[in-house]
């Protein structure tokens, strides 16, 4: 896609996060499913629900644009959730594993955070008011799964690492 001006871009970010949300959805059940914590991997079977209504949110966002919903490769989401791969084959400890999908999971939540962001404000300059109140439901999930995170990092996780 060639990008003139900051509705191609804003257009293509959310190509980016789309790609984002899909792989997401692919990785969240692996993520739960290596978790010792029980509580933990409620939480990343939480958010694959909500990821799940991020892209039908998404989807409503083309709509409203006109545009045909699809995703362009991301490699940055790629990058966090090979790092966190890593770390889930690499990590024997069940404890500091924990430790470490949190921090992975942040990663990408905090990538989502940064792209949400920059959509709602681009949304509401280029005067997309339908899809910046859409993405700006998404924006306030992605912040509070990061502190959903923090919270049982803080609480008991990371210290059951130390």
């Amino acid at each position: 896609m060639k990008i003139e001006n900051l509705e191609d871009l804003f257009i293509h970010t959310l190509e980016d996060v789309y790609f984002a949300e899909g792989k997401l959805m692919k990785a969240l059940p692996k993520m739960a499913k290596a978790c010792d914590s029980p509580a933990l991997a409620k939480a990343f079977m939480s958010h694959l629900e909500e990821t799940k209504e991020h892209v039908t949110r998404l989807d409503e966002v083309f709509k409203a644009l006109g545009k045909k919903s699809k995703g362009v490769e991301c490699p940055a989401i790629k990058g966090i959730l090979e790092e966190g791969e890593e770390l889930m084959s690499e990590v024997k400890d069940p404890d500091t594993r924990d430790a470490a999908m949190i921090a992975a999971g942040q990663a990408a939540e905090h990538y989502e955070i940064t792209r949400y962001g920059t959509l709602v404000s681009w949304a509401k300059l280029l005067g997309h008011k339908d899809a910046a109140s859409i993405l700006e439901k998404t924006l306030k999930e992605e912040y509070a799964a990061d502190d959903k995170l923090t919270k049982l990092a803080e609480s008991r996780l990371n210290k059951q690492a130390a």
